[in-house]
């Protein structure tokens, strides 16, 4: 990536902050979290039409003439809220840290 300069006037060193151990241990705490997601996120919606489709699992009448294919909808729904407020709170709490290592970074921190 190189050089850039910041906000402050700064020459930033893009590579030596790459380069920093911190930042590494971010990125793959960053990747494990969302591959995490990701495959929880398609495993619990693929697994709609394959319940439907192949089984009767879901068709059983869950409340008067509501079936558990109703239910396990809805819970998609509340699922995707509770996954997106997740990933904010997460996102948030790794801008910190790339802020504290880029604070890092600045104090001499990173390998210039």
């Amino acid at each position: 990536m190189g050089k850039n300069q910041g906000n402050k006037g700064i020459m930033i060193d893009y590579d030596a902050i790459a380069n920093q151990e911190s930042f590494k241990a971010l990125v793959r705490k960053k990747k494990s979290f969302l591959w995490s997601m990701t495959v929880f996120f398609l495993a619990a919606y693929m697994l709609l039409p394959i319940l439907t489709s192949y089984t009767k699992v879901l068709h059983q009448k869950a409340f008067g003439e509501i079936t558990w294919v109703w239910v396990y909808s809805a819970g998609l729904f509340i699922m995707t809220w509770c996954l997106c407020h997740l990933y904010v709170a997460k996102a948030n709490s790794f801008d910190k840290e790339a802020k504290a290592i880029i604070a890092e970074y600045e104090n001499g921190g990173g390998s210039r």
